[in-house]
């Protein structure tokens, strides 16, 4: 299973099932389109709760993909 964790305003968030970079492209897009985009994920730990995210200019956010089949994963 593909996993993107995610630092929003301090934060912590996970996305599941999804590529790095397919969130990228999304975020990347977004932020082009000059509209506010919110961006669903999953908050907390064990019994997650959906959480939606505002994507726009000035706003920070970290991704950072974990795939556990990646060997390059330590």
């Amino acid at each position: 299973m593909k996993r993107v964790n995610i630092i929003y305003d301090g934060e912590h968030y996970s996305v599941g099932n999804r590529d790095v970079y397919e969130l990228q492209a999304e975020i990347a897009e977004a932020l082009k389109s000059g509209e506010p985009h919110w961006l669903r994920v999953n908050h907390g730990e064990g019994s997650y709760q959906i959480a939606d995210l505002l994507l726009a200019p000035g706003i920070h956010i970290s991704i950072m993909g974990i795939d556990p089949n990646d060997p390059d994963r330590s």
